[in-house]
């Protein structure tokens, strides 16, 4: 398994919006694409955002990296031009209890 991690700082009058954004939009949508097998969103302190999303093998997430992440990544641009800073990060399950 692996772990596609997206951690987000957010500019603190966004809060609400980006968390509604990422619940009612983001996230379905890229479970939406089949790659995926679930996901999750955490916070440590406001305006900072952890969103992990579940993938069973690497062929579905290069699958998902060529066929829908330029759409998906331009949408949360057109909704977040600024004020959003983000960076991406694969995590390979070692072992899972």
């Amino acid at each position: 398994m692996i772990i596609y991690e997206i951690t987000a700082k957010v500019r603190l009058d966004l809060c609400s919006k980006y968390e509604a954004y990422m619940r009612e939009t983001h996230i379905p949508d890229l479970l939406k694409t089949g790659a995926f097998t679930g996901a999750t969103i955490s916070t440590a302190e406001p305006g900072a955002y952890r969103i992990s999303y579940q993938v069973q093998n690497r062929e579905d997430l290069d699958r998902y990296v060529r066929d829908h992440a330029p759409a998906l990544r331009a949408d949360v641009a057109k909704h977040f031009p600024e004020g959003v800073e983000q960076t991406r990060i694969e995590w390979t399950v070692l072992e899972q209890w």
